[in-house]
């Protein structure tokens, strides 16, 4: 797992991100300073991730309570492929998610995804190699390597919140495609994964009200 970025290097990488694109100059001079949005890594980090999926934040730190109480305080692969189906489910799991944990410490045991080694991939690479899990999707697998492996150059396009404030960024109508933003993104490497906190941070603002943008722009998009 590589070391997230220190609020000097996120700031020194936001000073970059507007000299490289003037675009982000509104959103970077609206949203204060942050922190990495740094999560466990490995295997557990993975889990824990699809576990809270689609649920509110207090539902997901109940559940995820309840799984590693379940398991003993100790959240490996072993022990979740040791649980039944039926027993995950018992911790608060849906029946897909305690499959997907099937399939992920699977493939953490058999070899198809070595958690510990990530950093050995490339970020396709590493992209690649989490979304052949079951139940893993690209945005998962996107924002796992951000979050919980720490990569400072990925960007999950795929995300509607990233795409609603790159609208406003671009003063454009309608919000864009995932393709159309991942090509948008291209301008941010290598810092992608900064420019990703960013606009979370720029979106967050808004919607909170600290931020006031043009009547026209906070529209949902078409």
């Amino acid at each position: 797992m590589a070391v997230p970025p220190t609020p000097d290097q996120i700031a020194q990488a936001r000073l970059a991100l507007v000299a490289a694109d003037p675009a982000l100059a509104r959103a970077d001079a609206q949203t204060p300073a942050f922190e990495w949005r740094a999560r466990t890594g490995g295997f557990e980090g993975l889990f824990r991730m699809i576990v809270e999926q689609q649920v509110s934040v207090v539902a997901a730190a109940a559940i995820w309570k309840r799984v590693v109480e379940g398991l003993d305080g100790a959240v490996a692969a072993d022990a979740v492929l040791g649980k039944d189906i039926e027993t995950l489910r018992g911790f608060g799991l849906s029946i897909q998610k305690a499959r997907y944990g099937h399939e992920i410490a699977r493939a953490q045991l058999e070899g198809g995804v070595d958690f510990d080694h990530l950093e050995r991939l490339d970020d396709v690479e590493a992209t690649a190699a989490l979304v052949s899990i079951k139940g893993v999707g690209l945005w998962t697998a996107e924002t796992f390597l951000m979050f919980c492996e720490g990569r400072t150059d990925v960007f999950p396009a795929g995300d509607i919140a990233l795409q609603e404030a790159l609208r406003w960024a671009d003063r454009m109508e309608a919000r864009p495609s995932t393709k159309a933003t991942y090509a948008r993104a291209e301008a941010w490497a290598p810092h992608r994964s900064v420019a990703a906190h960013l606009l979370w941070g720029w979106y967050g603002g808004v919607k909170r009200g600290d931020v006031q943008l043009e009547a026209a722009e906070t529209q949902a998009a078409a």
